[in-house]
């Protein structure tokens, strides 16, 4: 399948393009969306001990040296960080087993010497004060409690897919809350706040739980955060509850934030706070204003993981079967008029196809055009315009009755703006 283009003439012409255009390879347009700019600050910190500087190295043997004053084993996220620590179980024959270090250890450490900029002794703290919080909240059962917030789960925070590099991603999305009857029965009274921060722990420890925790793995999540529709005030309470939480308890489990649909007022607030935030911190962080959503989600993760109403193809429930079939990616240019073919379409078979263009505001159709020469081509789609509001991406099927190609059409002549689109097909065979 390839895409055919045809560009608009220049802005003083105006009259419509033509149909017939140069081809333009997939490869090219493949190219185009993938090299789109990511943040070039941006550098994952490292647990493979090889990579650790002389200094990290010593604080991170100081630290294991006063966990290993404590009688008590101490263990969090079911890693044992001490060496009181439980040995493993005896072989089958009765031999005792000798006891090894655990390699996630010296990750898990790690992070909470992170947390404190590798001073030891506040890292200590931290950790003691966090294995006694996670003792008392009942951490290490909560993902087992149904803490009844069924509706919220895959529209407020939610685990969903993974980026590019393999972090799992979680959504945050707290715009439903604007509805005072939502908010009353969420947040109305302080034992609601705190089962709803006992449920977004839970979201947080599924995420944990998907990590490796081990050195050169993937030991951190991807945080989106949606900020359409947030209402700040209600929920300010709620949300310092829950960076607090976070911050105290779960040190460096963000490996990048990225904030999306963000208003005009949040861009001014982030460049006044920028000065005052570390080069560390500042290279975590990715903005998209509203209508941006998409290119940037796509930067960072494939187009068949980022769900619908983010401009992606990934609809709840599609990752319990597995990985989706991945999704080709390409840019429409401003001004310009993309074709995508779907060659040697057997009589008989049915074909179904997803088609996703970040910000819409084009127009879109299908059509048939059978191999034989005496055929007509089959109108499948009206031509038909794709409002920048829609949140679900076009999805149809046709079975063609003879042999021929499948073509869908994107025209953004209408628009100057690039655009980021992705698609993907099945064909499936006639029976026998």
């Amino acid at each position: 399948m390839s895409p055919t283009t045809t560009p608009s003439p220049a802005p003083a012409a105006a009259p419509a393009p033509s149909s017939k255009g140069a081809k333009r390879s997939l490869m090219s347009s493949l190219m185009d969306a993938t090299a789109l700019l990511r943040s070039a600050s941006f550098k994952e910190d490292s647990y493979v001990a090889a990579a650790l500087p002389p200094s990290e190295l010593r604080a991170l043997a100081d630290l294991k040296a006063l966990l290993a004053t404590h009688p008590d084993p101490i263990s969090i996220w079911g890693v044992p960080l001490n060496p009181q620590s439980p040995p493993p179980a005896a072989a089958a024959d009765g031999t005792a087993a000798t006891p090894a270090a655990d390699e996630r250890a010296d990750v898990v450490l790690l992070k909470f010497l992170r947390a404190r900029d590798f001073r030891v002794r506040d890292a200590h703290a931290m950790l003691l004060r966090c294995a006694a919080w996670r003792a008392e909240f009942g951490a290490d059962a909560v993902l087992d409690e149904d803490l009844g917030f069924k509706d919220l789960e895959g529209v407020v925070a939610y685990m969903h897919g993974w980026d590019r590099d393999g972090h799992p991603v979680c959504y945050n999305a707290y715009g439903v809350f604007k509805d005072r009857g939502m908010y009353e029965r969420v947040f109305g009274d302080g034992d609601r706040l705190a089962r709803f921060l006992r449920w977004r722990v839970q979201v947080m420890e599924r995420g944990v739980r998907a990590l490796s925790l081990r050195p050169g793995g993937v030991n951190a999540i991807i945080q989106v955060t949606d900020l359409k529709d947030m209402p700040k005030r209600e929920l300010r309470a709620a949300s310092n509850q829950i960076l607090s939480l976070f911050q105290d308890n779960y040190p460096e489990m963000v490996a990048r934030k990225v904030f999306i649909n963000v208003p005009w007022y949040f861009s001014v607030l982030f460049s006044m706070i920028s000065p005052f935030l570390t080069e560390r911190t500042k290279s975590k962080f990715v903005i998209a204003r509203e209508g941006n959503v998409a290119e940037t989600l796509y930067k960072f993760i494939r187009p068949e993981l980022v769900p619908v109403q983010y401009g992606g193809l990934s609809r709840a429930g599609d990752l319990e079967n597995g990985p989706p079939k991945p999704a080709s990616e390409f840019t429409i240019k401003g001004g310009e008029k993309v074709f995508l073919e779907i060659d040697g379409i057997e009589a008989g078979a049915t074909i179904t196809w997803d088609l996703v263009v970040g910000g819409w505001d084009l127009e879109y159709g299908a059509e048939y055009v059978p191999a034989a020469e005496e055929s007509y081509t089959l109108c499948v789609e009206k031509t038909r315009m794709v409002l920048a509001t829609a949140e679900e991406p076009v999805h149809n099927a046709f079975t063609a009755r003879e042999a021929g190609k499948m073509v869908l059409s994107i025209d953004n002549s209408g628009s100057r703006k690039r655009k980021v689109a992705a698609y993907r097909y099945f064909v499936r065979k006639p029976s026998a």
